[in-house]
């Protein structure tokens, strides 16, 4: 195994402080420039509903990393190849979540500014970290991870 200083993807930020940034960022154009969107009061609880729905999923996989051992945080050493729990159907449930939920609080709180900067996080994501991580484990765990990658999406 690599140094550790050097045992990492290096993705350009940790995910969560980029959907934080959009959040934020999302926020305050709408203060500035409002681009509210019409959402029926019913939908607004559903997408409410949803947020707790990701943040439970969410927390399910960063849960399944802590009891397989490995790290959650992209800035360390993966020390396990973690296939269980809801990485048997995604190999990203957190950032999907993450994804999700900004969506859903756009629907919730009726700022468009989500939806048009969720297309620039969703690049961020993929190309600044996904894809680290994604050459990252392949070379730290090899076939294992190779074949993990042929077996469960990427996403959804």
């Amino acid at each position: 195994m690599a140094d550790t200083d050097q045992d990492h993807p290096g993705v350009i930020a940790l995910p969560p402080l980029i959907y934080l940034a959009a959040i934020i960022v999302g926020a305050l154009l709408h203060w500035f420039r409002p681009l509210p969107i019409a959402v029926p009061a019913l939908w607004r609880w559903v997408a409410a509903a949803v947020i707790v729905a990701c943040v439970a999923y969410a927390t399910w996989a960063r849960v399944t990393f802590t009891r397989a051992g490995t790290n959650v945080n992209p800035t360390q050493p993966a020390l396990v190849l973690v296939e269980a729990g809801p990485f048997r159907s995604s190999r990203n449930p957190m950032y999907v979540a993450m994804a999700i939920a900004l969506c859903a609080l756009g629907f919730a709180t009726r700022v468009g500014w989500y939806f048009v900067l969720l297309a620039l996080v969703l690049a961020l994501m993929h190309w600044g970290v996904v894809l680290r991580e994604e050459r990252y484990l392949s070379r730290t765990f090899g076939a294992p991870y190779d074949e993990y990658r042929k077996r469960v999406r990427r996403y959804l």
